[in-house]
């Protein structure tokens, strides 16, 4: 692979998190900072932003890096997809680099709307105020370790999708570019139906670039290492769930589709009639 062609993969996969972060984010934003909230009766609205951000950010980068956008999605793809192990730190890299550059793009946006929000709240950005635009944190009666648990199975079931939408030989999966849209209707649906956790982070780069950003704007402590010392469990549960999720459906799913089994037993005969040419 020539030097040109790996920075223009890193360079998609840094785009991907940034609009992924720059409309998400926005989103939360808006669910947050606002009185009556747009979305405070209509939540599914705002999964279905975060989703349709998704589907935007592969349409826009998929024919050059595939559109990872995600770390766990990057491990996984290198533990049962084949991708080089030489390009995951890279791919990481440039993702969390994007979920730095959509916050700051958030932040241009809503500055002065987070610092009317804390004024009327009586917080500062140091203790948390307009924290929830930027990243996660456990909801209601939830654990960091239990937020932990819920990360690996959330992010189990985003991969696991992923690697059914996406498989060549499951015939039920959406043709032509429709696995874009599904993919970003996967995450509303996570979102939906599990979001009021922990923010349903499900990917690492979503939660650790735009959280140093907002260390360096003003969250401070509240950022890194947040309460309770939370800030490594949107990294660790994803990247543990990404990689189950990935071996289920390897295990589950994958050795028994017809369409891959025709092939496997077409292969011998294609084989042989070679070797007799």
């Amino acid at each position: 692979m020539s030097r040109r062609q790996l920075a223009g993969e890193l360079i998609s996969e840094a785009v991907a998190v940034a609009i992924i972060i720059s409309i998400g984010c926005s989103a939360a934003a808006m669910y947050l900072l606002y009185d009556p909230s747009p979305y405070q009766n209509a939540y599914w609205g705002l999964c279905i932003t975060w989703g349709l951000a998704v589907t935007v950010a592969i349409y826009a980068t998929a024919s050059v890096s595939g559109t990872h956008a995600n770390p766990a999605v990057t491990l996984a793809l290198a533990l049962y997809r084949g991708f080089p192990w030489s390009r995951v730190i890279p791919y990481w890299a440039a993702q969390v680099l994007g979920g730095f550059v959509g916050a700051a793009i958030v932040l241009l946006l809503y500055g002065p709307v987070i610092d009317h929000y804390n004024d009327l709240q009586g917080m500062t950005r140091a203790e948390g105020g307009g924290a929830g635009v930027f990243f996660t944190a456990p909801g209601l009666a939830v654990t960091p370790l239990h937020a932990l648990r819920n990360q690996v199975i959330l992010t189990g079931f985003l991969v696991f999708g992923i690697f059914a939408i996406t498989e060549r030989y499951n015939e039920a999966a959406p043709g032509a570019n429709g696995g874009a849209l599904m993919i970003g209707l996967l995450v509303a649906c996570i979102g939906a139906s599990m979001g009021y956790l922990e923010g349903w982070a499900i990917n690492p780069a979503r939660d650790f670039g735009p959280r140093v950003f907002a260390w360096l704007t003003g969250w401070d402590r509240a950022a890194l290492p947040a309460e309770h010392h939370y800030w490594w469990i949107p990294i660790v549960g994803p990247l543990i769930g990404g990689a189950l999720g990935g071996a289920a459906y390897r295990w589950l799913i994958l050795p028994f589709l017809p369409a891959r089994q025709r092939a496997l037993s077409a292969a011998p005969a294609i084989a042989s009639e070679r070797g007799a040419q």
